[in-house]
């Protein structure tokens, strides 16, 4: 029988042959955490007796949830991160540098085949390089630190074949949310997402990126999509030559197959408080917005500034609306000062954050007030998610909340495009 990409890349780092459901020892090729994860795994791992960092080129850790620091336990925090980085030799990412998932593909840290370990639910971003990222728990990757290894259970694949031409307006954030509201937040728990499809080879690295990312939102284990020319070439273009991709077979055996048709889907919107509660952005014109985001691991790339720009320029935030616009990583910041994105946006009256995951994670850089209602591109809208249980979270894409920022109220983004894609 076939196997899947994700059974052939387990089956490798197990060193046997494995098939879906299989648990196996499996070696890992790079792990990392985060600031919010970051001390859970240093404790984890000091408990184990004679902890020893084996491989520690193999291991970061990024400060970027909360960078810069809000608060003194946060300085603190950052500081723990450092001086273990410092005795074992790893790496740690210093704030404004950027968001772990982009910073992981930028670097060619994921490559086709490989396994990565992260301690944040957004790992599975990197399969947009053909490799497989696995979120685990702190302790999980203290593990894997000290052994290079860790126990997997390999998780059963669903298909997701991707047809037709996006329309005008609707971008990756908007397929991202047609199949979560089709799939539901919990219809894909502990699965693999194997995206492919015409669509899916039209898509730039970054416009993937976003359905790699948000397949955490159904309850995928991992996501990833087949490595192609486009991702071959852009290996190359940093310097990445050693990899050895893996495909499925042809008699790969699949738990479920989707196939969607997105020619003739319309900018879309995720209400308050379910990221599956889907609807068309002209179905909510009437709600007015007191803060617009765009940025996180979701939608903070340069291909969105550059569509944000597209629509802000020569318009200004309207005044009610705090506009907030995080870059997902410092590279991405200088390529769009370099473009002069950035020189729109301020003149816009967008407030720019530093590269990093800003306000997503609820404890900095724009916590709503009681009531306030905000559209962001991130990829979560659970009660209090961006700090506060009081205000209302709408998710979409950069050209929905750019469209937005500009009237006050949700808004479809088609007016603004027209004559200019």
């Amino acid at each position: 029988m076939g196997k899947t990409i994700i059974e052939k890349i387990f089956s490798n780092h197990a060193g046997k042959s494995l098939k879906a459901e299989d648990v196996a020892i499996c070696k890992v090729d790079f792990c990392f955490s985060q600031d919010g994860t970051s001390s859970l795994v240093i404790s984890a791992f000091k408990k184990f007796r004679q902890p020893l960092l084996l491989y520690p080129k193999k291991y970061s850790m990024f400060i970027d949830h909360n960078a810069p620091s809000p608060n003194l336990g946060v300085s603190l925090v950052h500081q723990k991160m450092r001086e273990f980085c410092s005795q074992w030799g790893c790496k740690v990412y210093q704030p404004s540098e950027g968001i772990s998932h982009q910073i992981i593909i930028e670097e060619g840290i994921a490559t086709p085949g490989s396994l990565i370990l992260g301690a944040d639910s957004h790992t599975p971003t990197c399969g947009i390089l053909g490799g497989c990222g696995i979120p685990v728990g702190s302790t999980d990757l203290a593990v894997a630190l000290i052994y290079g290894k860790n126990w997997f259970k390999v998780p059963p694949t669903i298909k997701i074949i991707l047809k037709g031409r996006l329309p005008l307006g609707v971008f990756s954030k908007d397929v991202a949310l047609y199949i979560i509201k089709t799939l539901t937040s919990k219809g894909a728990t502990y699965k693999a997402i194997e995206y492919e499809g015409p669509l899916i080879n039209s898509l730039s690295l970054d416009a993937r990126a976003t359905l790699t990312n948000m397949a955490t939102e159904m309850g995928a284990k991992t996501a990833l999509i087949k490595p192609d020319q486009k991702v071959f070439n852009y290996l190359k273009s940093i310097g990445k030559k050693k990899f050895k991709p893996v495909y499925s077979d042809k008699q790969a055996k699949y738990e479920k197959v989707y196939e969607f048709n997105l020619s003739k889907i319309s900018p879309l919107v995720a209400q308050p408080h379910s990221v599956d509660i889907v609807t068309e952005a002209e179905n909510l014109k009437s709600v007015k917005i007191q803060q617009a985001f765009i940025g996180t691991c979701t939608n903070g790339r340069l291909e969105d500034l550059k569509i944000s720009a597209l629509i802000l320029k020569g318009r200004k935030v309207y005044k009610d609306v705090k506009l907030l616009i995080a870059p997902a990583s410092r590279r991405i910041l200088e390529k769009a000062y370099k473009l002069g994105l950035i020189r729109v946006f301020i003149e816009a009256g967008a407030i720019i954050l530093p590269p990093g995951c800003g306000p997503c994670v609820g404890t900095h850089q724009g916590v709503p007030a009681d009531g306030e209602v905000v559209i962001s591109t991130a990829n979560r809208n659970f009660k209090g998610r961006m700090g506060n249980p009081n205000s209302f979270i709408y998710l979409a894409s950069p050209a929905v909340v750019s469209a937005s920022a500009i009237t006050g109220r949700i808004t479809d983004p088609r007016k603004f495009l027209k004559g200019k894609e």
